[in-house]
């Protein structure tokens, strides 16, 4: 039952925190947010205890809708593990980032954050297609909530940008369950959303290649991959610090895991048959993000583009179908969670002193605060990706992989880190260096944020520099769902 913790404790803190009402004895709000925070802790701590008991992989089966073949299945391995710890981590820092910064509606928010995070651990344990649509679509609706009211100036279009695009994909993503479900039951008389029963169906190759485009359709746009990520600069900059943390950290994770666990070994030969096609979308992703992030204005937004340059890397490397090329997918989603989640609690704790995101009304940050300045140093560095940190690791396995398929493509995709190498060293000069633009007074980090953003980068240098512990990890997985896929 311990599986079902890490759904149970989210949602229950979050009921505790909306039903607060914000009574706290001389600080309203402190309940919702200590419960909040609570709940992350341990879910954290949960997953700690197994990664270093090493129990895996472990299986939670309880009846739910009999009458449809639909069953509270829940199922951890090496590929879960690395994500629900994550999730844990980046959630904790998501409520210490809005400690100061969400004022009014603090429970509420709350609940919402909590409802997020148990959507996505419900989407990394799910072993039932019907469970994974329900916790897949449980996501969608609190991070609406926390763009669309706690969100900056043009938020309620952002909020319902990314409602459209989201929501379009999980759609055909929940369409092609739904035409998995049937053929299978009415081949085979067993009517069922069992993961393990419905990935050994033999489907005919056209209708294969269908089911397996809505499910990539909808883990495309959540990832987000090029030509479906306009939604995403938007949500971005607009969304909370919290909101930008859960989303670049996490939200944008489920598309590759769902790649991954579910797109891939269901439908093997159509998704080998897409493999070319989808590399190229990812070399495409890579290329531009990194030249949109070179001509932003706007800190928040140059961060957001970089995400989806960083995660065009995710995508070329899971459909190279190469063991080097999906590990270093894999390392890329855990580091580019750690990174550009602290970078986003730092983009906020600028704009919070400032008021402003624009880089042209920023300079000599580092003089007036330096801790910000180291931060924003060695953060620069992680986007750029400086061996030791854990993104140089991800993209260089994922190269590897891509050249071993096609060295063009890894040629092609090498170019994005060197645009990388301008847009990072560009953010970095005009906020950190030169003159301040504006004079005012600065406060430097706090100790809450410095510690939040220490103990993120303390993560992202171990992925840099002992890669192993994650890969041993993900690597008794990964084979057994890549198994029905020629190399």
């Amino acid at each position: 039952m311990i599986l079902a913790l890490f759904i149970a404790l989210p949602l229950a803190c979050g009921i505790l925190a909306w039903a607060s009402g914000g009574r706290s004895v001389g600080r309203p709000g402190l309940f919702a947010r200590v419960a909040a925070l609570a709940a992350t802790l341990a879910c954290l701590a949960l997953a700690a205890s197994l990664w270093i008991r090493g129990l895996l992989p472990l299986r939670l089966e309880l009846p739910w809708i009999p009458s449809i073949g639909a069953s509270f299945s829940l199922s951890l391995d090496g590929l879960s593990l690395p994500f629900l710890a994550l999730s844990g981590l980046l959630g904790a820092a998501a409520v210490l980032a809005s400690w100061k910064g969400i004022g009014e509606r603090i429970p509420f928010f709350h609940f919402n954050l909590c409802l997020v995070l148990a959507g996505l651990n419900g989407v990394f344990l799910a072993s039932d297609l019907f469970l994974f649509a329900f916790a897949w679509e449980l996501m969608l609706v609190p991070m609406f909530f926390m763009i669309d009211i706690w969100g900056h100036e043009d938020r309620h279009r952002a909020a319902v940008k990314f409602l459209i695009f989201t929501q379009a994909g999980g759609l055909l993503m929940i369409a092609s369950i739904a035409g998995l479900y049937a053929f299978h039951g009415a081949a085979t008389g067993e009517w069922t959303f069992s993961y393990g029963v419905l990935i050994g169906t033999v489907l005919p190759r056209n209708l294969q290649f269908l089911l397996m485009l809505g499910f990539f359709a909808g883990f495309a746009v959540k990832l987000p991959a090029f030509g479906l990520h306009a939604w995403l600069p938007d949500a971005h900059t607009q969304a909370p610090t919290a909101g930008s943390v859960l989303l670049a950290g996490l939200l944008l994770k489920t598309g590759g895991y769902g790649m991954l666990r579910f797109a891939i070994p269901l439908f093997p030969e159509a998704s080998r048959a897409f493999a070319p096609a989808a590399m190229w979308i990812g070399v495409a992703g890579i290329l531009w993000g990194a030249l949109m992030a070179l001509g932003q204005a706007d800190m928040k937004r140059l961060v957001a583009y970089s995400s989806v340059s960083h995660l065009g890397f995710v995508l070329l490397g899971i459909y190279s179908f190469e063991s080097s090329g999906r590990n270093g997918a894999v390392i890329q989603m855990l580091s580019h969670g750690l990174s550009t989640g602290a970078l986003f609690i730092l983009v906020g704790s600028i704009q919070d002193r400032l008021g402003t995101r624009e880089l042209s009304r920023m300079g000599g940050l580092a003089r007036a605060a330096p801790r910000m300045g180291a931060f924003g140093l060695v953060l620069t560095l992680a986007l750029l990706g400086l061996p030791g940190l854990g993104n140089f690791v991800g993209e260089l396995l994922v190269l590897f992989g891509a050249f071993k398929i096609d060295p063009a493509l890894a040629v092609a995709a090498g170019l994005g880190l060197v645009i990388a190498m301008a847009y990072a060293l560009r953010m970095f000069q005009l906020a950190f260096h030169g003159e301040a633009k504006e004079q005012r007074a600065l406060a430097d980090l706090g100790a809450v944020e410095t510690a939040t953003l220490g103990v993120l980068l303390a993560v992202l240098f171990w992925v840099g520099l002992y890669p192993r512990a994650f890969l041993s990890l993900v690597s008794l997985a990964l084979p057994g769902l890549m198994g029905g896929v020629a190399q």
